[in-house]
């Protein structure tokens, strides 16, 4: 009998286990915050990802559909993307690795543009108990007119 109790408790161990490292590889899943380091300066972009059981992501990169995978910690995307500011439709690819404090880093390509990146989850200050959620921020007011602007007399 004390075998068999040794015996169920290394099975259940076992299937924890596999629990974990299956929830490990859904850890992509999710918002993200990406900046994308180029010449020109940095670049946004706002990302959800889901994972399935076999590793493959799908989601969305801004307004593009995204396709790839993410097995062992490392993400690899590759999808179609177009570049208003470029006005090219190209592939983009992401490359990268979730460190220990859960960021995500490593390097994009798209077209002949290439550089590294920086992503974090996007993080949400949530409403103290029993207080209101707070109103939408007011637009942001226009921009001053510029410093040799003259003004009339």
């Amino acid at each position: 009998m004390r075998k068999l109790l040794v015996l169920a408790a290394a099975v259940v161990c076992l299937m924890m286990g596999s629990s974990y490292v299956h929830a490990q590889d859904a850890g992509i899943a999710g918002k993200w915050h990406f900046v994308l380091a180029t010449p020109g300066g940095d670049r946004e972009v706002d990302a959800d990802f889901t994972v399935d059981n076999d590793g493959n992501v799908t989601g969305k990169w801004g307004p593009a559909d995204v396709a790839g995978t993410y097995k062992e910690g490392k993400l690899a995307l590759k999808f179609p993307f177009t570049s208003d500011e470029v006005g090219t439709t190209a592939d983009m690819s992401i490359d990268g690795k979730v460190d220990d404090g859960g960021a995500l880093g490593g390097d994009w390509a798209f077209s002949e543009y290439n550089g590294t990146f920086q992503a974090k989850r996007p993080t949400a200050a949530a409403p103290a108990a029993g207080a209101e959620a707070p109103a939408a921020a007011p637009a942001e007011a226009p921009a001053a007119p510029p410093a040799t602007e003259s003004k009339p007399q």
